[in-house]
């Protein structure tokens, strides 16, 4: 409820008892207290107890602000809110700090893991920038084709998005790969920028196809609808909230919303069968990056 209907929603006191601290200031004051000691606690939570094998990177929108969620599974496909940054756009600089911030509290960058990100190159340029080849990329599906649909007249969208989709979900890269450049040459004539869209970043809307993972846990890791699925529940827990003053309070409601949300999480579909294929392909990925590097130091 609104601060300004709180009472309303109380039972009533018997006639011996006063009521108190149910002001519209009383009631804020006391909503800003507790959800300033909630964020502080959010922030400082340690993160290395978590065996991380997925982290998912979007944000979501308050008005002016987007706030940047890193989303993290582990290897029983559990989900984590590992943290949250405030800025106005998804940039390098908001991206890198949130990085920054889950690396502080625990989170190894000595490890390979999957990230799923919406496209943004400011993401990927920030994630690669602190795990290097450690970090296997998955740009988003459901944003690949949402920007490729937007360079194409409506009665084309239909069908080039069913194009798109039927090529995710093959088995083999390889023909998945083919599939989308068919399709690149196809609209290049006509519609330059949407074969441009269709090309840029292939590759890494394929990364979990050449991972090898089953398609039921493929599914899930090839977007990031677990994120996009927090705005339900964000716009729940805010629906009320007809101004935002600035950054911080976005960030305590964000935080509110997303403590929320953790509290009905369910598991990663797939994880039982699939996340063993995963764990595998991303200790085979360490394998490669260290024997590389004992390669160079016995050159030198």
């Amino acid at each position: 409820v609104s601060t300004r209907k709180y009472r309303r929603s109380l039972d009533t006191l018997p006639p011996e008892l006063d009521e108190r601290g149910i002001s519209k200031s009383a009631v804020s004051r006391r909503l800003v207290a507790e959800t300033e000691k909630q964020l502080d606690e959010w922030l400082g939570r340690e993160l290395g107890g978590i065996d991380l094998k997925v982290i998912m990177i979007d944000g979501l929108r308050f008005g002016a602000h987007v706030v940047l969620i890193a989303l993290g599974i582990d290897s029983e496909g559990k989900k984590h809110v590992l943290g949250l940054h405030e800025g106005a756009t998804e940039n390098s600089a908001a991206c890198g700090a949130l990085l920054d911030d889950i690396v502080e509290r625990g989170v190894r960058v000595d490890q390979s893991r999957l990230f799923v990100v919406d496209g943004s190159k400011a993401i990927c340029k920030s994630i690669k920038a602190r795990f290097s080849d450690r970090a296997l990329i998955q740009r988003c599906q459901v944003h690949k084709k949402r920007n490729v649909r937007d360079h194409l007249p409506d009665d084309m969208q239909a069908s080039v998005s069913a194009t798109m989709s039927q090529a995710y979900s093959t088995k083999n890269e390889a023909t998945a790969k083919k599939q989308l450049e068919n399709l690149a040459r196809q609209l290049e004539s006509e519609y330059p920028s949407a074969a441009a869209s269709v090309r840029e970043g292939l590759a890494e809307t394929l990364t979990v196809i050449r991972l090898g993972l089953p398609a039921i846990l493929a599914r899930p890791l090839a977007t990031t609808n677990a994120i996009e699925n927090l705005n339900s529940s964000a716009r729940s827990t805010c629906r009320n909230v007809k101004r935002w003053r600035d950054g911080h309070m976005v960030l305590r409601w964000a935080c509110a919303a997303m403590n929320e949300a953790q509290a009905h999480f369910r598991g990663v579909n797939g994880a039982k069968s699939g996340m063993a294929i995963l764990i595998d392909a991303l200790l085979a990925n360490d394998r490669k990056i260290d024997g590389a590097v004992d390669e160079k130091k016995d050159a030198a």
